[in-house]
């Protein structure tokens, strides 16, 4: 069913949902929506689109997001590899001494076992610039319309639906566009967040950092140990809670942004050249190397979410509702996934197939999430102070030569340093080689029947994905087997847009309670069928449940509810399954 199947021309709406802003928010929602058939509309401030490259790690989680969407390949395409992410530096310079290494992102020896296990797909790294571009193309492409130049200005909303204002920048023309609903993906300064009053916890700009993009060709210093951030250990670039500078690879190995924290309370930063290049060339340690500026730019750390993401018939996401500093790299991360949960809740209701309360499943589950990213965010920036202590001496002319020296000290104070270095390194896994963090991810909400029983971590579920079939999960990935021997993940037979009755061959009572309902959303998922056999028994032993048990996986591939032990009656399995829907969905099948 598509939008132009269930619209009628006399409805009175221009269209289904007005998304504003084409960041990572808006423009996934704008794509999914595109993709599930609802008519939707984009209106960007801007004439196009990122003009800085400024998010950039691209999880698996979020690969997963565009495998489902269709547009992996294409993302894939743009994206700087994951074996080139991740041999971290701590140096005096690129030139200079080494301090220590720390493999990042899962490419060391003894986590990539991890995260080859948990997702079909890697970690890439894919800046803003580069990710925009794919999907507000593939959203159009499907059907979106996208407003360029076109800035919204307020909106009202009523019982049936929402009036926003808009302008048109090239023109001054000012009209309205009369939506069903109304996605706020307009960032950090948030009009739309503000309009509504949702409540904002937290502090912004409790710091500053300066950002410099520039050119030049490093490859000499950082090709044999590739990565997308290295540290700096250089005075210059000391201030601040990180208390060093960081040089991150937009392009490998000559497109770069130099950044260093700076006194928010103090005097505006020197910005010029003639201020900004001597620092670069300290942290290249090599005065010969050309170096061209591109932009130099000051942002501040926030650390601030919202409790509550939507009011009535609007919903914001992203930027908007969880404000906080890249550490970690989970921003763009967390704002893609924002709108992959909301955007089948609102084609399900659009479409009939669900009750409005669906939505505010949206707030329940994500809201916690972002509180969780806000926090985990800046916590990774304090998380460099025992890095600093390690190295760092007092009173000395030359603390980088006297940091070395106290690293280099064969005596009990050497000792003691080497062994704080080595904690200090070893803690940081919590920001760069978080698969937890990314992956497990737990719902709470009115759209899961949840488990009788609770959760018992075997691992820290920070470092560590718990791959579980409990409701409120991720549905686990696992590698199956089509009936022309090639691979396909769990992933792959799950979502796009449907829900999924995953069962074995055992479960024929499941298939038959699917085929009686007849739902235009719903297919049976037969583990062990031609297409998706378990060659491996990968899925035997994730599962956790009876061959004749059932999973039921949403269209955003997390559990809705399951059934762990076996049920043989058809009668039975219709019921039950009715049932979940029906607490799920609010609808009765």
């Amino acid at each position: 069913m598509t939008a132009l199947d269930y619209r009628r021309p006399d409805t009175g709406y221009d269209t289904d949902v007005l998304v504003v802003g084409t960041g990572p928010t808006g423009a996934t929602c704008a794509l999914a929506l595109a993709t599930y058939g609802v008519d939707v509309r984009v209106a960007t401030k801007w004439n196009w689109l990122a003009n800085s490259p400024r998010a950039h790690i691209t999880n698996q989680r979020t690969l997963e997001v565009l495998r489902d969407l269709g547009v992996e390949e294409e993302a894939t395409s743009v994206a700087t590899p994951w074996n080139l992410m991740g041999d971290t530096l701590f140096t005096t310079s690129l030139a200079g001494h080494e301090v220590a290494r720390l493999r990042t992102w899962g490419t060391g020896e003894h986590r990539i076992g991890d995260y080859l296990q948990g997702s079909p797909c890697p970690l890439l790294d894919i800046p803003q610039t580069y990710m925009e571009p794919v999907l507000v193309k593939n959203a159009a492409a499907r059907g979106a319309d996208i407003a360029f130049n076109t800035e919204y200005l307020s909106h009202q909303q009523d019982a049936d639906g929402v009036t926003s204002h808009l302008r048109d920048r090239l023109t001054g023309h000012e009209y309205t566009v009369r939506s069903r609903y109304l996605v706020g993906a307009d960032g950090a300064r948030s009009r739309i967040v503000e309009e509504l009053g949702l409540p904002i916890e937290g502090t912004m700009g409790r710091a500053g950092t300066i950002y410099t993009r520039f050119k030049a060709n490093l490859t000499k210093y950082v090709e044999h140990r590739p990565s997308i951030l290295h540290w700096i250990m250089t005075p210059g670039a000391g201030y601040g809670e990180i208390g060093m500078g960081t040089f991150r690879a937009i392009r490998p190995w000559t497109e770069w942004i130099a950044g260093w924290g700076y006194d928010i309370d103090g005097p505006e930063p020197d910005l010029s050249p003639e201020a900004v290049l001597p620092r670069i060339r300290e942290m290249i340690g090599d005065p010969d190397v050309d170096v061209d500026i591109h932009n130099v730019t000051t942002w501040q750390i926030n650390q601030a979410w919202a409790t509550q993401y939507s009011s009535g018939r609007v919903f914001c996401g992203g930027d908007a509702v969880h404000r906080h500093p890249p550490s970690s790299g989970l921003g763009s991360n967390t704002s893609i996934q924002d709108a992959f949960n909301l955007a089948w809740k609102l084609a399900y209701v659009l479409k009939g197939w669900a009750e409005p309360p669906l939505l505010e499943s949206y707030s329940q589950e994500r809201a916690p999430v972002g509180r969780q990213v806000v926090a985990r965010a800046n916590q990774s920036r304090v998380d460099y102070g025992p890095i600093n202590e390690a190295f760092r001496t007092t009173g000395k002319a030359d603390p980088v030569a006297a940091g070395l020296a106290k690293l280099a000290a064969p005596g009990d104070e050497g000792v003691a340093a080497r062994e704080a270095l080595a904690a200090a390194i070893e803690f940081k896994n919590t920001e760069f080689n978080a698969q937890g963090t990314e992956l497990n991810q737990r719902y709470t909400s009115t759209a899961v029947v949840p488990a009788s029983e609770p959760e018992i971590w075997d691992r820290d579920p920070g470092l560590h994905l718990q791959a579980t079939t409990r409701p409120g999960a991720k549905v686990p990935h696992v590698w199956l087997v089509d009936k022309t021997g090639h691979k396909l993940s769990t992933l792959d037979v799950t979502g796009k847009g449907r829900f999924s009755l995953v069962t074995g061959l055992a479960g024929t009572a499941w298939a038959a309670a699917v085929d009686k309902l007849d739902l235009p959303f719903l297919d049976a998922v037969i583990i062990g069928a031609p297409d998706t056999a378990d060659r491996y028994h990968d899925w035997f032993r994730a599962r956790q449940i009876d061959e004749a048990g059932a999973i039921l996986v949403r269209p955003d591939g997390y559990v809705a509810w399951r059934q762990t032990n076996a049920v043989r009656d058809g009668e039975e399995a219709f019921h039950q399954l009715t049932t979940a829907l029906t607490a799920v969905l609010g609808t009765s099948h």
